[in-house]
Protein backbone atom coordinates (compact mmCIF):
# COMPACT_ATOMS: atom_id res chain seq x y z
CA UNK A 1 0.00 0.00 0.00
CA UNK A 2 1.31 3.45 -0.94
CA UNK A 3 2.06 5.71 2.01
CA UNK A 4 -0.39 8.59 2.22
CA UNK A 5 0.23 11.31 4.80
CA UNK A 6 -2.21 14.00 3.63
CA UNK A 7 -5.86 13.59 2.73
CA UNK A 8 -9.26 15.22 2.75
CA UNK A 9 -12.60 13.94 3.95
CA UNK A 10 -16.11 15.31 4.26
CA UNK A 11 -18.15 14.68 7.37
CA UNK A 12 -21.85 15.21 7.85
CA UNK A 13 -23.56 14.82 11.18
CA UNK A 14 -27.10 13.49 11.34
CA UNK A 15 -30.09 15.84 11.21
CA UNK A 16 -32.37 16.20 14.16
CA UNK A 17 -35.71 14.44 13.85
CA UNK A 18 -38.92 16.37 13.29
CA UNK A 19 -41.18 17.12 16.25
CA UNK A 20 -44.64 15.58 16.22
CA UNK A 21 -47.97 17.37 15.88
CA UNK A 22 -50.45 15.22 17.80
CA UNK A 23 -53.42 15.52 20.16
CA UNK A 24 -54.56 12.99 22.68
CA UNK A 25 -57.61 11.15 21.31
CA UNK A 26 -58.92 8.90 24.03
CA UNK A 27 -62.40 7.99 25.06
CA UNK A 28 -63.71 9.94 28.05
CA UNK A 29 -60.85 12.51 27.64
CA UNK A 30 -62.38 15.28 25.50
CA UNK A 31 -59.73 17.78 26.62
CA UNK A 32 -56.68 15.55 26.28
CA UNK A 33 -54.53 18.28 24.77
CA UNK A 34 -51.32 18.12 22.71
CA UNK A 35 -49.07 15.08 23.12
CA UNK A 36 -46.62 15.37 20.24
CA UNK A 37 -43.12 14.18 21.21
CA UNK A 38 -39.78 15.75 20.31
CA UNK A 39 -37.61 14.52 17.46
CA UNK A 40 -34.48 12.55 18.23
CA UNK A 41 -31.07 14.19 18.03
CA UNK A 42 -28.83 13.51 15.05
CA UNK A 43 -25.68 11.46 15.47
CA UNK A 44 -22.33 13.25 15.65
CA UNK A 45 -19.13 12.33 13.76
CA UNK A 46 -15.95 11.54 15.67
CA UNK A 47 -12.42 10.60 14.62
CA UNK A 48 -10.69 7.97 16.76
CA UNK A 49 -6.92 7.34 16.76
CA UNK A 50 -6.34 3.63 16.19
CA UNK A 51 -3.13 1.61 16.34
CA UNK A 52 -2.52 -0.61 13.34
CA UNK A 53 -3.50 2.05 10.78
CA UNK A 54 -0.25 3.47 9.44
CA UNK A 55 -1.35 5.67 6.54
CA UNK A 56 -4.25 7.83 5.38
CA UNK A 57 -4.64 5.60 2.31
CA UNK A 58 -8.31 4.93 3.13
CA UNK A 59 -8.96 8.64 2.52
CA UNK A 60 -6.78 9.17 -0.57
CA UNK A 61 -10.04 9.53 -2.54
CA UNK A 62 -12.20 12.19 -0.89
CA UNK A 63 -15.09 10.48 0.85
CA UNK A 64 -18.11 11.64 2.83
CA UNK A 65 -18.84 10.09 6.21
CA UNK A 66 -22.43 10.54 7.40
CA UNK A 67 -23.83 9.92 10.84
CA UNK A 68 -27.39 8.71 11.31
CA UNK A 69 -30.24 11.21 11.54
CA UNK A 70 -32.70 11.23 14.42
CA UNK A 71 -36.20 9.81 14.06
CA UNK A 72 -39.31 11.96 14.22
CA UNK A 73 -41.24 12.23 17.44
CA UNK A 74 -44.63 10.57 17.80
CA UNK A 75 -47.83 10.88 19.77
CA UNK A 76 -48.27 10.05 23.42
CA UNK A 77 -45.22 12.28 24.17
CA UNK A 78 -42.83 9.77 22.62
CA UNK A 79 -39.43 11.20 21.69
CA UNK A 80 -37.92 9.96 18.46
CA UNK A 81 -34.90 7.66 18.55
CA UNK A 82 -31.58 9.50 18.45
CA UNK A 83 -29.22 8.85 15.57
CA UNK A 84 -26.12 6.73 16.22
CA UNK A 85 -22.80 8.53 16.42
CA UNK A 86 -20.24 7.63 13.77
CA UNK A 87 -16.62 6.88 14.76
CA UNK A 88 -14.07 6.97 11.93
CA UNK A 89 -10.70 5.29 12.67
CA UNK A 90 -7.57 7.26 11.70
CA UNK A 91 -3.86 6.67 12.36
CA UNK A 92 -2.28 7.74 15.63
CA UNK A 93 -0.48 11.01 14.91
CA UNK A 94 -3.21 12.55 12.74
CA UNK A 95 -3.63 16.33 12.80
CA UNK A 96 -7.14 17.51 11.86
CA UNK A 97 -7.91 20.93 10.34
CA UNK A 98 -10.98 22.62 8.91
CA UNK A 99 -10.23 22.84 5.19
CA UNK A 100 -12.07 26.15 4.78
CA UNK A 101 -10.81 28.10 7.80
CA UNK A 102 -7.53 26.13 8.25
CA UNK A 103 -8.25 26.07 11.99
CA UNK A 104 -6.63 23.12 13.74
CA UNK A 105 -9.40 21.11 15.37
CA UNK A 106 -7.25 18.55 17.12
CA UNK A 107 -4.14 16.39 17.22
CA UNK A 108 -4.70 12.69 17.88
CA UNK A 109 -1.41 11.63 19.44
CA UNK A 110 -2.40 8.61 21.56
CA UNK A 111 -4.21 5.38 20.81
CA UNK A 112 -7.89 5.83 21.62
CA UNK A 113 -7.90 9.65 21.39
CA UNK A 114 -11.30 10.84 20.15
CA UNK A 115 -12.15 14.13 18.44
CA UNK A 116 -15.64 15.36 17.59
CA UNK A 117 -15.58 16.93 14.13
CA UNK A 118 -19.29 17.38 13.38
CA UNK A 119 -22.11 18.00 15.87
CA UNK A 120 -25.44 16.27 15.35
CA UNK A 121 -28.55 18.41 14.94
CA UNK A 122 -31.01 18.83 17.79
CA UNK A 123 -34.42 17.26 17.46
CA UNK A 124 -37.38 19.55 16.85
CA UNK A 125 -39.93 20.15 19.58
CA UNK A 126 -43.24 18.38 19.47
CA UNK A 127 -46.38 20.48 19.82
CA UNK A 128 -46.67 19.51 23.50
CA UNK A 129 -43.71 21.85 24.15
CA UNK A 130 -45.62 24.80 22.68
CA UNK A 131 -48.59 24.53 25.03
CA UNK A 132 -49.19 27.68 27.11
CA UNK A 133 -51.98 29.07 29.27
CA UNK A 134 -53.29 31.01 26.29
CA UNK A 135 -52.55 28.42 23.61
CA UNK A 136 -54.06 25.18 24.84
CA UNK A 137 -54.06 23.45 21.46
CA UNK A 138 -50.83 24.46 19.69
CA UNK A 139 -50.36 23.32 16.15
CA UNK A 140 -46.69 24.31 16.01
CA UNK A 141 -43.80 21.84 15.94
CA UNK A 142 -40.09 22.04 15.28
CA UNK A 143 -38.60 20.61 12.06
CA UNK A 144 -35.31 19.58 13.69
CA UNK A 145 -31.95 21.24 13.15
CA UNK A 146 -29.56 20.09 10.42
CA UNK A 147 -26.35 18.33 11.41
CA UNK A 148 -23.02 20.08 11.00
CA UNK A 149 -21.12 19.59 7.74
CA UNK A 150 -17.38 20.02 7.31
CA UNK A 151 -14.56 19.46 4.87
CA UNK A 152 -11.53 18.28 6.80
CA UNK A 153 -7.82 18.20 6.03
CA UNK A 154 -5.94 15.31 7.61
CA UNK A 155 -2.18 15.32 8.04
CA UNK A 156 -0.24 12.41 9.46
CA UNK A 157 3.00 12.91 11.38
CA UNK A 158 4.72 9.71 12.40
CA UNK A 159 5.10 9.36 16.15
CA UNK A 160 8.42 7.86 17.21
CA UNK A 161 10.99 8.36 19.95
CA UNK A 162 13.96 8.23 17.59
CA UNK A 163 14.21 9.45 14.01
CA UNK A 164 16.86 8.37 11.51
CA UNK A 165 17.99 10.94 9.00
CA UNK A 166 20.66 11.15 6.35
CA UNK A 167 21.26 11.05 2.65
CA UNK A 168 19.73 8.29 0.51
CA UNK A 169 21.67 5.05 0.97
CA UNK A 170 23.25 6.19 4.24
CA UNK A 171 22.09 2.88 5.71
CA UNK A 172 18.98 3.93 7.65
CA UNK A 173 16.84 1.01 6.52
CA UNK A 174 19.67 -1.43 7.18
CA UNK A 175 20.06 -0.08 10.72
CA UNK A 176 16.38 -0.33 11.59
CA UNK A 177 16.34 -3.89 10.25
CA UNK A 178 19.34 -4.71 12.45
CA UNK A 179 17.89 -3.40 15.71
CA UNK A 180 14.15 -4.07 15.32
CA UNK A 181 11.68 -6.39 13.63
CA UNK A 182 10.85 -3.80 10.95
CA UNK A 183 11.65 -5.01 7.44
CA UNK A 184 11.92 -2.03 5.10
CA UNK A 185 13.20 -2.51 1.58
CA UNK A 186 16.98 -2.37 1.28
CA UNK A 187 18.81 -1.91 -2.04
CA UNK A 188 21.89 -0.23 -3.48
CA UNK A 189 20.07 2.64 -5.21
CA UNK A 190 18.76 5.95 -3.80
CA UNK A 191 15.26 6.43 -2.40
CA UNK A 192 14.67 2.77 -1.59
CA UNK A 193 12.50 4.00 1.28
CA UNK A 194 9.48 5.90 -0.03
CA UNK A 195 7.57 6.12 3.24
CA UNK A 196 8.49 6.13 6.93
CA UNK A 197 8.97 2.74 8.56
CA UNK A 198 8.50 2.20 12.27
CA UNK A 199 10.31 -0.40 14.34
CA UNK A 200 10.20 -1.19 18.05
CA UNK A 201 13.69 -1.59 19.54
CA UNK A 202 13.76 -3.84 22.63
CA UNK A 203 16.52 -3.28 25.18
CA UNK A 204 15.26 -5.61 27.91
CA UNK A 205 12.12 -6.20 29.92
CA UNK A 206 9.87 -3.10 29.90
CA UNK A 207 12.61 -1.18 28.09
CA UNK A 208 11.90 -0.31 24.47
CA UNK A 209 11.52 2.63 22.11
CA UNK A 210 10.10 3.32 18.66
CA UNK A 211 12.47 4.16 15.84
CA UNK A 212 11.40 5.77 12.55
CA UNK A 213 13.30 5.25 9.31
CA UNK A 214 12.64 8.50 7.40
CA UNK A 215 13.24 8.55 3.62
CA UNK A 216 16.59 9.98 2.60
CA UNK A 217 17.00 13.73 2.31
CA UNK A 218 18.94 15.64 -0.32
CA UNK A 219 20.11 19.23 -0.55
CA UNK A 220 17.08 21.47 -1.12
CA UNK A 221 14.70 19.16 0.78
CA UNK A 222 13.35 22.06 2.85
CA UNK A 223 12.17 23.67 -0.41
CA UNK A 224 10.65 20.41 -1.63
CA UNK A 225 13.52 18.89 -3.59
CA UNK A 226 13.53 15.11 -3.74
CA UNK A 227 10.99 13.84 -1.23
CA UNK A 228 11.25 17.24 0.46
CA UNK A 229 9.25 18.58 3.37
CA UNK A 230 6.75 15.78 2.99
CA UNK A 231 9.01 13.68 5.22
CA UNK A 232 11.02 16.29 7.13
CA UNK A 233 7.87 17.01 9.13
CA UNK A 234 7.81 13.42 10.43
CA UNK A 235 10.94 14.16 12.44
CA UNK A 236 9.18 16.88 14.47
CA UNK A 237 7.63 14.50 17.01
CA UNK A 238 10.83 12.55 17.70
CA UNK A 239 12.85 13.06 20.89
CA UNK A 240 16.31 12.43 19.46
CA UNK A 241 17.68 12.31 15.91
CA UNK A 242 20.29 9.81 14.72
CA UNK A 243 22.16 11.38 11.82
CA UNK A 244 23.66 8.58 9.71
CA UNK A 245 26.76 9.30 7.64
CA UNK A 246 28.24 6.81 5.18
CA UNK A 247 32.00 6.60 5.80
CA UNK A 248 32.73 3.93 3.20
CA UNK A 249 35.29 4.79 0.49
CA UNK A 250 33.33 3.13 -2.34
CA UNK A 251 32.20 6.37 -4.00
CA UNK A 252 35.23 8.57 -4.80
CA UNK A 253 32.91 11.57 -5.31
CA UNK A 254 31.40 11.25 -1.82
CA UNK A 255 32.44 13.65 0.93
CA UNK A 256 31.02 12.62 4.33
CA UNK A 257 31.71 16.03 5.90
CA UNK A 258 30.07 17.95 3.07
CA UNK A 259 27.10 15.57 3.06
CA UNK A 260 26.63 15.86 6.82
CA UNK A 261 26.69 19.65 6.66
CA UNK A 262 24.10 19.62 3.86
CA UNK A 263 21.67 17.65 6.04
CA UNK A 264 22.23 19.99 9.00
CA UNK A 265 21.54 22.98 6.74
CA UNK A 266 18.24 21.44 5.58
CA UNK A 267 17.11 20.90 9.18
CA UNK A 268 17.82 24.56 10.01
CA UNK A 269 15.99 25.82 6.94
CA UNK A 270 12.94 23.66 7.63
CA UNK A 271 12.51 24.34 11.35
CA UNK A 272 14.61 25.98 14.06
CA UNK A 273 12.98 23.73 16.65
CA UNK A 274 13.91 20.66 14.63
CA UNK A 275 17.51 21.84 14.30
CA UNK A 276 17.71 22.25 18.09
CA UNK A 277 16.60 18.69 18.82
CA UNK A 278 19.26 16.36 20.27
CA UNK A 279 21.13 14.95 17.27
CA UNK A 280 23.69 12.17 17.48
CA UNK A 281 26.22 11.43 14.76
CA UNK A 282 26.20 7.81 13.58
CA UNK A 283 29.12 6.87 11.33
CA UNK A 284 27.92 3.86 9.40
CA UNK A 285 29.33 1.11 7.16
CA UNK A 286 32.47 0.52 9.22
CA UNK A 287 32.51 -3.07 7.89
CA UNK A 288 33.76 -1.78 4.53
CA UNK A 289 37.06 -0.65 6.08
CA UNK A 290 39.69 -2.32 8.28
CA UNK A 291 38.84 -1.58 11.96
CA UNK A 292 41.80 0.75 12.56
CA UNK A 293 41.19 2.71 9.37
CA UNK A 294 37.44 2.96 10.12
CA UNK A 295 38.23 4.37 13.56
CA UNK A 296 40.71 6.92 12.13
CA UNK A 297 38.28 7.98 9.40
CA UNK A 298 35.43 8.37 11.89
CA UNK A 299 37.48 10.56 14.23
CA UNK A 300 38.66 12.71 11.33
CA UNK A 301 35.05 13.31 10.23
CA UNK A 302 34.02 14.24 13.79
CA UNK A 303 36.93 16.70 14.03
CA UNK A 304 36.17 18.29 10.66
CA UNK A 305 32.54 18.80 11.65
CA UNK A 306 33.60 20.22 15.03
CA UNK A 307 30.95 17.98 16.47
CA UNK A 308 30.75 17.92 20.29
CA UNK A 309 27.84 15.55 20.90
CA UNK A 310 27.61 11.74 21.18
CA UNK A 311 28.85 9.81 18.16
CA UNK A 312 29.02 6.10 17.33
CA UNK A 313 30.90 4.05 14.77
CA UNK A 314 28.67 1.18 13.62
CA UNK A 315 27.86 -1.23 10.86
CA UNK A 316 24.17 -1.73 10.27
CA UNK A 317 24.95 -4.61 7.93
CA UNK A 318 26.89 -6.68 10.48
CA UNK A 319 25.42 -5.22 13.68
CA UNK A 320 28.78 -4.02 14.97
CA UNK A 321 28.28 -1.22 17.49
CA UNK A 322 24.48 -1.26 17.25
CA UNK A 323 23.99 -2.75 20.73
CA UNK A 324 26.01 0.05 22.34
CA UNK A 325 24.05 2.58 20.30
CA UNK A 326 20.59 1.31 21.26
CA UNK A 327 21.53 1.03 24.94
CA UNK A 328 22.79 4.62 24.92
CA UNK A 329 19.58 5.80 23.24
CA UNK A 330 17.48 3.90 25.78
CA UNK A 331 19.35 5.50 28.69
CA UNK A 332 18.94 8.94 27.13
CA UNK A 333 15.18 8.47 26.70
CA UNK A 334 14.80 7.16 30.26
CA UNK A 335 16.73 10.12 31.64
CA UNK A 336 14.63 12.53 29.56
CA UNK A 337 11.44 10.96 30.91
CA UNK A 338 12.70 11.27 34.48
CA UNK A 339 13.44 14.97 33.94
CA UNK A 340 10.03 15.50 32.40
CA UNK A 341 8.26 13.90 35.36
CA UNK A 342 10.34 15.99 37.78
CA UNK A 343 9.42 19.19 35.88
CA UNK A 344 5.73 18.24 35.88
CA UNK A 345 5.81 17.66 39.66
CA UNK A 346 7.63 20.92 40.36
Amino acid sequence: MRFVDEARMRVQAGNGGRGCLSFRREKFMPFGGPDGGDGGHGGSVFLRATLGINTLADFRVERTFKAQSGDSGSGNDCTGRGGDDLYVPVPVGTIVRDAETHEQLGDLVRDGDVLQVAQGGKGGWGNAKFKTSTNRAPRQFGPGLPGEKRLLELELKVIADVGLLGLPNAGKSTLIRAVSSARPKVADYPFTTLHPNLGVVYCGEHRSFVMADIPGLIEGAAEGAGLGIRFLKHLQRTRVLLHLVDISPLDPQADPVRDARAIIAELKKFSKDLALKPRWLILNKSDLLPPEEAERRAKAIVRSLRYKGPWFLISGATGTGTRDLTEAVMRFLEASETLKVADDDA
